[in-house]
């Protein structure tokens, strides 16, 4: 339990109260807003910081009627006391430490969701739509917002390539699990002979960039106007309103058409944009810790295979963690808890490992 921190942790929420009740501050909405929101954040650790305290005290407390010969008669009720106050102190410990870990600063942003077809020709492309599908549900589930922003779809219904915007609760600290290969096996629609075939999907999950995070110049881009086309789009219209961006200094292109304007297109083709600078930027300062990273789950390595989907078993395996599930139908569902859950539980035992080693 680092003491020291939690009282000065305690020590700032206090002035913070102090300083929201302030007129002048009141008064002064950007500085309002910017204080309530650090009140916030560390109301829920001060909270169990002082029930921690409250359990120390309780069992001090306890222990003192223990030692007093007068107080015999409450010594059974004193021990049960010390008992409670004990457990309830080890659980907030664990608590508070777990609160104590840095986050990742990407954990409360949306995502921009890419699925790309891999190894595997039309079956590769047929299950980055079922991939779609599951994540759609998903999303239901959540609450969070989906919306296809392009989507290049084969004549079968897969898809070689399909970009989503997803708008949620903490929407990248649950799906940022999601980046990596996604293998599956299964008799392909296509094979006449009964044959399992293994093929490949590539996900990868960006965090949402902010003009804060990312400044991309206009001078560094080409924008281009085309007339929407694709399979089966029901929103595909006869004007040009398709907008193609390319990142002159990178040779990153965005294209997006799936929107009803142009201008609608081009604010999402620029909102993917950013958000695929930022992530490059990102991996660019990790580099250093690559070899770190890719026994780490949430690596966010797309060249790792992270996930089986193994259909005549039923099975799906993820790799990082070897857990499998027997549940495929309700996974593809949408019902990914059960695996994510742990995915998350290690990816916090690993940092709070990390933590202690360094002495946070």
């Amino acid at each position: 339990m680092q003491k020291s921190k939690l009282d000065g942790m305690e020590a700032r929420y206090i002035t913070l109260e102090d300083q929201l009740s302030d007129p002048s501050v009141i008064a002064d909405q950007n500085k309002w807003r910017a204080l309530s929101k650090e009140h916030a954040e560390l109301g829920e650790i001060v909270a169990k910081y002082r029930e921690y305290k409250d359990a120390i005290k309780g069992a001090e407390d306890a222990l003192e009627i223990l030692n007093d010969k007068d107080q015999e008669d409450l010594h059974e009720l004193a021990k049960e006391e010390l008992k409670e106050n004990e457990k309830r102190k080890e659980e907030l410990d664990f608590e508070i430490h777990k609160m104590l870990i840095p986050r990742d600063p990407n954990d409360g942003k949306n995502v921009i969701l890419e699925i790309r077809a891999g190894t595997g020709g039309e079956e590769a492309a047929l299950f980055a739509a079922d991939l779609l599908k599951m994540y759609i549900k998903f999303a239901e589930r959540k609450g969070w917002k989906l919306e296809i922003a392009d989507a290049n779809e084969t004549d079968l219904g897969g898809f070689k390539e399909v970009i989503c915007t997803i708008d949620g609760e903490n929407a990248y600290s649950i799906l940022k699990f999601e980046s990596g290969v996604h293998r599956v096996q299964r008799i392909p629609e296509t094979e006449s002979q009964g044959r399992v075939h293994t093929s490949a999907v590539t996900v990868a999950v960006l965090p949402e960039a902010a003009d804060v995070d990312i400044d991309v110049k206009r001078e560094d881009l080409r924008i281009d106007v085309y007339r929407s086309s694709g399979a089966g789009g029901q929103h595909i219209n006869k004007t040009s309103s398709a907008i193609r961006i390319t990142h002159l200094p990178t040779g990153i292109v965005v294209t997006c058409q799936n929107e009803r304007s142009q201008r609608q297109n081009k604010e999402k083709a620029l909102q993917i944009l950013k958000s695929r600078l930022y992530d490059k930027a990102l991996r660019e300062s990790k580099s250093k810790e690559a070899a770190d990273r890719k026994n780490q789950v949430g690596s966010g390595d797309r060249s790792e295979r992270i996930r089986t989907y193994n259909y005549p078993q039923g099975r799906v395996t993820d790799h990082r963690i070897n857990m499998s599930i027997y549940q495929l139908d309700d996974f593809m569902n949408g019902n990914m808890d059960a695996i994510l859950d742990r995915l998350m539980e290690d990816d916090l035992a690993r940092r709070m490992k990390e933590g202690e080693a360094n002495g946070r």
